[in-house]
């Protein structure tokens, strides 16, 4: 495949804030993709453009016939992309670009996209859904101080879990309505339920639902001081505090699942929490294994392999949160799955905040052999992602 152009645009997330759409013009046609945006960003995560969008734009076109005679065949030819551009556009931009020309590639060659990462590719990642939010997702003066309440059926096949969690959402809606005075229906900006309830109200209806749950925590939105400033209710909590209350929560609601339980730089924590919860399992069972519960770090990662390396080091995961746009170079995104699962760390591939059409986060998913997919429950542009994910399944029936 070759590339004869590349151009570059604006348009608008899900969030109707500005992103960026590349279009390249090739020997099999045009292919165009757009990046995410994300809103709880962590502060490891690569630069989302250079300097600015419209700078990003201006580059692309300056870099238009540079592709010219290069000749791309398989997924690492990407290389040929990024000793072109690096250093000179950002993640969101490098991500867009690299996504446009794997479906150039694909459609040369009558594949799939995640073809071209794992022919071989068999297994379906599980659903995570976010059924209710907090933290920085959510606009409403008081509400739940983590970020995400969510829900992740045990279902092995994507569309049953796709319809279970859509289903379980409803009844969430439901019981929100019978607790909370304040519920309106009203949904923050990843399609999850708005509410004015703490996290321990919220986990109280959740389990309601009998399905395995799951929290991201956020850690960082709300760490001021070296203290966890929480504000439903006023308090703060340190370190240990914050260990202990997480583990608490955990026992008390059979938590699956808990994401970025610490701020974005302490290691220690996250590998403390891990280590207390494989002691707490050898009690309760005399199981010699971790029990199973995710310890998942996103913002404490930022699918920067070298953070990666540093989080086995220290043995303060066992699951990553990978979202392309996060690193930009879809390479740098196979080295952190590869490494991941050369350590068994589980792989959650992730939407962001402020989503766009684009569904080749389902191939890539299901390429790289993700474990999760997280990616809401239903509404606006996350379900094409999703029912992205069921036509890979039901392809390979």
């Amino acid at each position: 495949m070759n590339i004869k152009g590349v151009s570059a645009c604006e348009i608008l997330d899900s969030r109707k804030e500005k992103t960026i759409l590349i279009s390249i013009k090739t020997n099999v046609g045009e292919f165009s993709a757009s990046a995410p945006n994300g809103k709880s960003t962590g502060k490891h995560a690569k630069k989302t453009y250079k300097k600015n969008l419209e700078g990003d734009i201006e580059t692309i076109k300056k870099f238009s016939d540079y592709f010219s005679e290069e000749v791309f065949e398989k997924f690492d030819d990407l290389k040929r992309t990024e000793d072109i551009v690096d250093r000179h556009i950002g993640a969101n931009t490098l991500f867009a670009l690299e996504s446009a020309i794997l479906k150039a590639i694909a459609s040369e060659q009558k594949k799939q996209v995640w073809e071209l990462i794992n022919s071989s590719a068999k297994l379906s990642p599980r659903l995570v859904g976010n059924c209710i939010g907090g933290g920085a997702h959510s606009s409403s003066d008081k509400k739940p101080d983590f970020q995400e309440f969510l829900l992740i059926p045990k279902s092995k096949s994507v569309k049953e879990s796709f319809e279970i969690n859509k289903k379980l959402k409803k009844g969430a809606e439901k019981i929100l309505g019978e607790e909370d005075k304040k519920f309106n229906s009203k949904k923050n900006d990843e399609n999850a339920w708005m509410t004015s309830l703490n996290e321990k109200e919220v986990l109280d209806i959740l389990k309601k639902l009998k399905t395995p749950l799951g929290l991201d925590v956020a850690g960082s939105s709300f760490y001021k001081r070296k203290n966890y400033q929480y504000k439903n209710p006023l308090l703060r909590r340190n370190e240990k505090e914050q260990l202990g209350y997480l583990s608490n929560l955990i026992k008390n609601f059979n938590l699956f699942y808990i994401e970025d339980a610490f701020e974005e730089n302490d290691f220690e924590s996250h590998a403390k929490l891990l280590r207390l919860l494989a002691y707490l399992s050898i009690q309760r069972t005399g199981a010699k294994k971790f029990p199973g519960i995710l310890i998942v770090g996103d913002d404490l990662i930022v699918t920067n392999h070298k953070r990666l390396e540093k989080a086995i080091q220290m043995k303060s995961i066992n699951a990553v949160i990978v979202k392309p746009n996060q690193i930009g170079s879809l390479l740098d995104v196979k080295k952190v799955c590869v490494l991941a699962k050369e350590n068994n760390i589980k792989i959650v591939f992730s939407h962001r905040s402020g989503e766009t059409e684009e569904n080749i986060l389902a191939d890539l998913a299901f390429g790289f052999q993700a474990d999760f997919f997280k990616c809401g429950i239903d509404g606006d542009v996350r379900e094409g992602k999703i029912k992205r994910l069921i036509e890979i399944e039901k392809s390979l029936k």
